[in-house]
């Protein structure tokens, strides 16, 4: 056994409670929830929870930025798979957004929308979201896949739609999920972006 063996499991530890009590907050929210009822989910101290955050505020913040983080990680990585036309990987981020929101529970979303610093890390991923539109937008134009639009604009609509699911407005209004409400975003920003459109 070496001398790195118990901070390797300490680290390995770690990385489990951490991925837990985001499992945790996307299936139960946590407005509702104590740094008790976290820790008993975990089966570990409040102790050892206070090691990873001094507060539960910011427990839930590093919680949400740590999702966002890997969320972000899979969608460009589906985006930028070999061999996709403009229009798909466009529909491929969107869909991947749509996919990994589906995992979030209606309650973590009013939660996040509720708790001002989950929602501007959410605000901040929905801003480079509609950015990373912009230029597959950009793209697919300079190569002749979409017809001559402006690549701003549409990204600019996009954005605009991205805020106001982020901001359960779409929900409200149409009964849409966010992972439903991306997948139309998607469908109808490739179908508007076609040459025959």
């Amino acid at each position: 056994m070496t001398a790195t063996t118990p901070v390797r499991r300490g680290a390995a530890r770690r990385a489990e409670l951490e991925n837990g009590v985001v499992q945790l907050l996307l299936s139960d929210g946590f407005a509702h929830l104590t740094l008790d009822d976290i820790a008993a989910h975990l089966r570990c101290s409040k102790r050892t929870l206070y090691t990873m955050a001094g507060s539960k505020e910011q427990l839930v913040s590093a919680a949400v930025v740590r999702f966002f983080r890997t969320a972000t990680e899979r969608v460009e990585q589906a985006a930028a798979a070999e061999g996709l036309s403009p229009a798909a990987r466009i529909t491929a981020y969107l869909d991947t957004v749509a996919a990994e929101l589906a995992a979030a529970s209606p309650r973590f979303l009013d939660d996040v929308a509720s708790f001002a610093p989950a929602a501007e890390v959410y605000e901040r991923n929905t801003a480079a979201a509609a950015r990373r539109i912009g230029e597959l937008i950009e793209l697919g134009v300079a190569h002749g896949a979409f017809r001559d639009a402006h690549a701003g604009f549409v990204a600019d609509l996009v954005a605009a739609e991205m805020v106001r699911i982020q901001r359960r407005e779409v929900r409200s209004k149409t009964g849409l999920s966010d992972g439903e409400a991306y997948a139309e975003l998607a469908a109808l920003v490739t179908a508007g972006l076609s040459r025959s459109a």
